[in-house]
């Protein structure tokens, strides 16, 4: 149930999934009926599917689904593990299974045209559906993410990344997520309410498993298990490049800095491009009013090109 403060930010109703690893997922079907045109029976096969990281959920994404919804059908899922979705103590929570979970969602909503908004280690997760799937993508937005190797880490997220003390940080006093709520903005402070939206979910240190797990999961060697799954994705992006593509970037990432940036542009050099030097990590909300219209903008170039 969501709390009577969130719903303002959060006035959706979540759905259910159950995963091929048998935890139940939320996630947003919101919109896309345009103004009553389409039938509330009629299935709508063609939807805007957003994809968080750590650690958001998809309260990440809530304004960018009330932008779109009047005009297309928006999926958002909650990574298990992650926001309302079931926390379970085992999981395999890695980045195979997470692109597992995305393709039976996908495929359990009966999906043939999908448009990706990514971002965080959303990215690889998308462009690692994408690379499986690439006759369902159309266009896609990114938004400071990788879903390619890289040894860079900041120190901050290496220490959380530690078996110790890093999992007493992030599970036992919440030393990723609430961080994350001042140190990913840069233009403007979070409110209270906004900054409280984001740790709903991870209010005990039960539910920080997957806050945890994800950290963990960050692959930077040939010896780490998700090392293969973040190659294969990075090498399905190549699929992309005639795919209408948007990248907008925070220039005041402390985590996906510029290098991350710079090699988005090199493996799709046809891109548009919005750079906001002194914008954050949570670049949809520290930038929202210039961010929301330029994805809105590029999906309804979509509607038009029927691209």
């Amino acid at each position: 149930m969501i709390p009577s403060w969130l719903q303002p930010f959060y006035p959706f109703a979540p759905q259910r999934f159950t995963t091929p690893g048998g935890a139940r997922m939320s996630y947003l079907d919101e919109g896309g009926r345009g103004q009553g045109s389409v039938p509330v029976s009629a299935p709508l096969t063609e939807a805007v599917l957003m994809l968080h990281g750590n650690p958001t959920w998809s309260f990440y994404y809530r304004d960018l689904v009330k932008t779109l919804a009047p005009s297309f059908r928006c999926i958002v899922p909650d990574h298990i593990g992650m926001g309302l979705s079931e926390k379970p103590e085992t999981y395999a929570y890695t980045l195979g299974q997470r692109i597992d979970d995305i393709a039976a969602l996908v495929a359990h909503l009966g999906l043939t045209r999908v448009h990706l908004v990514v971002h965080d280690w959303g990215g690889a997760i998308g462009f690692g559906f994408a690379a499986r799937h690439p006759d369902l993508i159309g266009r896609i937005v990114i938004l400071n993410t990788g879903a390619f190797p890289s040894t860079r880490i900041p120190a901050r997220i290496a220490l959380c990344k530690s078996a110790f003390p890093g999992t007493a940080l992030v599970r036992g006093l919440n030393g990723f997520a609430w961080p994350a709520t001042w140190m990913s903005m840069s233009r403007r402070v979070l409110s209270a309410d906004e900054k409280r939206g984001y740790l709903l979910p991870y209010d005990s240190r039960a539910h920080r498993v997957a806050v945890n797990a994800f950290v963990k999961d960050i692959p930077l060697s040939t010896e780490h298990p998700s090392w293969p799954a973040l190659v294969a994705t990075a090498a399905g992006i190549e699929q992309f490049k005639r795919n209408p593509v948007l990248i907008i970037w925070g220039g005041r990432d402390f985590c996906f800095n510029d290098s991350f940036y710079d090699e988005w542009r090199k493996r799709l050099p046809g891109a548009e491009t919005l750079y906001l030097a002194d914008a954050g990590h949570y670049v949809l909300d520290d930038a929202g009013d210039e961010v929301r219209p330029r994805i809105e903008a590029f999906f309804n170039a979509g509607k038009e090109s029927g691209s």
